[in-house]
């Protein structure tokens, strides 16, 4: 196990850099000028130039991006030239924004499509089985910006059961409660369908091995070998999934939060691509890059040690 965890974390700090080095590059492929942006349309050469310097632009490619993971490993994001903060001070502001939107958003997904997935697998052809296969094939296809505009609609401007905007009011509880549901709800919603079905198909493999054949010719009772013997086989491959959900939220997250109007790490890429804000956008880009690294890392050490046979395969 120590060796899987070695070469997992070795693989994992590789994907990093190689994903910082390709998105840099797309950054900068990008049209536009962000010198040009900054300065306004009555900038001289002279202040561009000096300018270009201060950013790094000047350089080569390879030499930008060296001195960007550099400086990055001394906790060094770099400098907003539009609101003079540190970039990474920019980040934690919004950050914890979006992760208490992701997890919520995942957290919901997994109580509520955990339990449809087993009852689905045990109750194979029947009337909920059937409805749990359409539904979640259904909430699957739905784009989450939809989902979020929709939900908006209904819940803020039709029956106005809940807040529209915003994230409620600092130390309230209840209110960035309330103003947190239907962003969750929006970005979780396909998650439950993801979840449902791979439960469901995990467990109807699993149901049918030798093993639980086996514990149930000792006689043990039918909740037992379900959930002791069968489902901890079963969510393997989930715990893998739920690595890759929550990236993917992370992503994701950046619709709810425009639609919704709050603040986080999706949103404020969102602003600094328009603005060609290219410090905020490495600096997000490499904490999302790290997030979701870390998300699949762990949800891979975790299934390794549920099932030693995966640390064979890396």
């Amino acid at each position: 196990m120590l060796v899987y965890l070695f070469k997992r974390l070795g693989l994992a700090i590789l994907i990093v850099v190689l994903a910082v080095i390709i998105l840099y590059s797309l950054i900068h492929i990008v049209p536009g000028d962000p010198v040009s942006v900054i300065l306004g349309p009555r900038a001289t050469p002279e202040m561009k130039d000096i300018l270009y310097a201060r950013m790094g632009l000047d350089r080569p490619f390879i030499v930008q991006v060296s001195s960007f993971l550099f400086n990055t490993l001394q906790g060094d994001l770099g400098w907003d030239f539009f609101s003079h903060q540190p970039v990474a001070a920019i980040i934690g502001d919004q950050l914890p924004y979006t992760l208490i939107l992701v997890l919520t958003g995942i957290g919901w997904a997994i109580l509520l499509g955990l339990p449809l997935g087993c009852y689905s697998a045990l109750h194979r052809n029947s009337s909920l089985d059937k409805l749990t296969g359409v539904l979640s094939v259904g909430v699957i296809a739905i784009p989450s910006f939809v989902v979020s505009v929709y939900t908006l609609l209904i819940f803020a401007v039709v029956l106005k059961w809940l807040p529209a905007i915003g994230v409620g009011e600092p130390g309230n509880f209840w209110d960035q409660f309330l103003h947190l549901l239907m962003p969750a709800f929006s970005i979780g919603l396909s998650w439950v369908g993801y979840i449902a079905r791979l439960v469901r198909a995990s467990m109807l493999e699993v149901m049918g091995e030798n093993h639980i054949r086996m514990v149930r010719a000792f006689g043990l009772p039918e909740r037992l070998v379900v959930f002791r013997y069968g489902l901890k086989v079963a969510i393997l491959p989930t715990i893998s999934l739920l690595g890759v959900g929550i990236g993917h939220l992370l992503s994701t997250a950046v619709f709810a939060e425009i639609v919704f109007a709050r603040p986080g790490i999706g949103k404020l890429i969102f602003d600094s691509v328009i603005t060609r804000n290219y410090p905020v956008v490495m600096g997000c880009v490499l904490v999302t890059s790290i997030l979701f690294v870390v998300c699949t890392t762990v949800a891979d050490i975790v299934a390794a040690g549920l099932d030693p046979r995966i640390r064979e395969h890396l």
